[in-house]
């Protein structure tokens, strides 16, 4: 009987990881998984897009489609263009690197690349390992966003990740790395859904947005408990 039981089970085994791998080259080659990547794509992007909007930024969209068979280009690599109508270029210079609200009030256009590595940490290893990262920086990306700018001035170039080391030493590696390759500014995604859930009304219906409908939602039903922001704590 427990030989019995033995080779039953070995064939179940057996059975359920021939239909798993089945399943998963279906799953990988029938576009399913591409668009589960360009679907999870988009949400990172629109953290950032919502996130400008708050703080009164104009947003575009740099190219709407999705490369898939091939490798980008550098200007593909840019995924918003930002422009601050309420901002002069003066005082662009008093502006940290790890960005915050206050710091993007005073930028009055800029280029961003987003990077919605969530399981990863912006370490100056994985900065190093990875030339795709910096590819939006190169001259003939940067100049396609200039001539959108007509009327001139510095166009900063932001970084949107999930964040840098905690060690104090690691972290400076990365932040100067990230400036050493021609990144002005950064913006960490915790920071980002902190400071959208500071500004949502729970009183405020967002039927346009999904994410700020959700957040709402959230704090309604004290998921969220300002000003601690545990759900999005660094």
């Amino acid at each position: 009987v427990a030989m019995t039981s033995f080779f039953l089970c070995f064939i179940y085994d057996c059975v359920v990881k021939f239909f798993a791998q089945i399943a998963f080259f279906w799953w990988k080659n029938s576009g399913i998984s591409t668009i589960y990547i360009m679907y999870m794509a988009g949400i990172d992007e629109n953290i950032v897009r919502e996130y400008f909007e708050i703080n009164g930024f104009l947003v575009r969209q740099f190219y709407k489609y999705q490369v898939q068979s091939r490798k980008k280009r550098a200007d593909e690599e840019i995924d918003l263009v930002v422009y601050n109508p309420n901002c002069s270029d003066a005082g662009q210079n008093d502006i940290g690197f790890v960005l915050s609200a206050q710091d993007i009030s005073k930028i009055r256009q800029a280029v961003v690349s987003v990077k919605g590595w969530h399981t990863s940490t912006f370490s100056a290893a994985i900065l190093n390992s990875s030339d795709e990262i910096f590819k939006f920086l190169q001259k003939n990306a940067l100049k396609r966003v200039e001539s959108m700018f007509q009327q001139g001035g510095k166009v900063f170039k932001i970084l949107a990740i999930p964040s840098l080391p905690k060690n104090r030493s690691e972290r400076q590696k990365s932040v100067n790395l990230l400036k050493s390759k021609g990144v002005d500014g950064i913006l960490t995604y915790p920071h980002m859904l902190r400071n959208i859930a500071d500004s949502i009304e729970v009183n405020n219906n967002y039927v346009k947005s999904d994410l700020l409908q959700t957040i709402r939602i959230l704090k309604n039903y004290n998921m969220l408990r300002l000003p601690q922001m545990e759900l999005f704590d660094r």
